[in-house]
């Protein structure tokens, strides 16, 4: 029974790397689709949310059967109840993704380089925080895990900063306001991202140490 059990727990640890690298991939595509205005890019960023939200319900089938039909100890039960968070914050990765995905079809030009460029980095520290809070778990590596926790900071200066660029330049009259807008908005929802990174790693450490900063 317990040969079964770790079976599927292996699964589960696959499963969730496959979602992982989707959201990777998702978020790579969005900066190809934002730094080109790659048309292309934002459409295939469309048909990869939908393979998150397929992916999710797999995983989250696989969970309950691992919970109903199975009896985790305590350590396991850890893993599979965080692997069930972890993957809606997954999920809402892929929702972000494609609301930039949507604003790069709908608008305009964005072109305004400095912001741009800062919004690239974002995009790049966001990638960079989903790749390692996965491989936090795969690997129950509790410094991996904190150390995508702190590295949010990195994010949310970066929106700080753009947010503070694109309020000077509408100030100044240097601007053009719906652009900015898109700008913005394109710059919270990574933001947003992080911030989902950031619980994903937070569960990792749950699964680890059996504590939740939240609580």
């Amino acid at each position: 029974m317990r040969n079964k059990f770790d079976r599927q727990l292996e699964k589960l640890h696959t499963e969730l790397i496959e979602m992982g690298a989707l959201c990777e991939k998702v978020i790579g595509e969005t900066y190809k689709a934002l730094m080109s205005e790659d048309i292309t890019a934002a459409q295939t960023i469309m048909k990869e949310d939908n393979a998150i939200d397929l992916k999710e319900r797999d995983i989250e089938s696989l969970c309950l059967k691992l919970l109903l039909q199975q009896q985790p100890v305590a350590g396991d039960l850890r893993k599979i109840s965080a692997a069930l968070k972890m993957i809606t914050d997954m999920e809402r990765i892929g929702d972000q993704a494609a609301d930039i995905a949507e604003i790069v079809q709908t608008t305009g030009s964005l072109k305004a380089p400095a912001q741009t460029v800062r919004i690239g980095e974002m995009a790049k520290a966001t990638r960079k925080m989903v790749t390692d809070s996965i491989d936090a778990y795969v690997k129950q590596d509790l410094e991996i895990a904190r150390e995508v926790i702190n590295y949010d900071d990195v994010v949310d200066r970066l929106f700080d900063e753009i947010r503070d660029d694109l309020a000077h330049g509408i100030g100044k009259g240097v601007a053009n306001p719906e652009q900015t807008m898109d700008l913005l908005m394109i710059a919270k929802y990574f933001e947003r991202i992080g911030d989902h990174a950031t619980n994903i790693a937070e569960w990792v450490e749950f699964s680890i140490t059996g504590q939740h900063r939240g609580e």
